[in-house]
């Protein structure tokens, strides 16, 4: 028996949005998908995306759809750390922070809901395989890519200078207590960045975290000059060899 595409439209979870490849699955074409928006079944947030009337999405179920649209789009810098319990006062209505392969402007009608910043920024060397350090939140398996610690940290301070503070990027980092230094060795070992780098390696000394030692082994040597850089507030960033 076929089935009813109401009921099965009905059924579908709640805080998600509904893109036309699920609507199809239930047997909805896109000009029933249209019926149903002028019926008040559907709302049409964008082409081919819908959601359910009066429902409120939840960002890592729009970031999951995105992705599916997006290659390499995942959670990354601040945002991640965050999501995985490294934190400083975070507001709540605190920029996502994503990151992605692609140039892309992400649709108005997930930025109006979650106010986000698209990096596309290639922080590693190819020779890393792209989903390195990328992992769903155990907590919801299905839900979108999310940098491990490890990966998320390098990714903030990528961003320092750039649209990061470097006051909050370094409150931040002091919270990444227990990095895995095999996972942060190898994302080190294919960071060209020079900045990146050694900003992981001279803020963990400054900080007297315990893995700073082993981090400027796995850094290993980068060159014998000092590194400058003019951030956005007209300061001057220096870091050493």
């Amino acid at each position: 028996m076929a089935q009813n595409p109401i009921k099965a439209l009905a059924a579908l979870p709640r805080g998600v949005p509904v893109d036309a490849g699920t609507l199809k699955g239930l047997g909805i074409s896109s000009a029933l998908a249209t019926h149903y928006v002028s019926a008040g079944w559907l709302v049409r947030l964008g082409r081919g995306v819908f959601m359910f009337p009066n429902d409120q999405l939840t960002a890592e179920s729009c970031v999951a759809l995105l992705s599916r649209r997006l290659p390499g789009l995942h959670v990354g810098g601040k945002t991640a750390l965050a999501w995985r319990g490294v934190r400083h006062n975070v507001g709540p209505r605190e920029r996502l922070h994503l990151w992605g392969e692609t140039q892309h402007r992400l649709p108005r009608w997930f930025t109006k809901r979650f106010p986000a910043r698209y990096v596309t920024r290639h922080l590693f060397d190819s020779s890393l395989a792209p989903t390195f350090g990328l992992q769903p939140l155990p907590e919801t398996p299905n839900g979108p890519a999310v940098s491990v610690p490890e990966r998320a940290l390098l990714e903030l301070l990528s961003d320092v200078g750039v649209g990061q503070g470097a006051e909050e990027a370094r409150n931040v980092m002091e919270g990444v207590r227990s990095p895995r230094l095999d996972v942060l060795g190898t994302l080190l070992k294919h960071c060209p960045r020079v900045k990146v780098v050694r900003l992981c390696v001279q803020w963990a000394e400054e900080l007297n975290l315990d893995w700073a030692a082993e981090a400027r082994k796995l850094a290993g040597p980068r060159g014998r000059n000092r590194w400058f850089g003019k951030l956005a507030d007209g300061t001057t960033l220096i870091l050493k060899p």
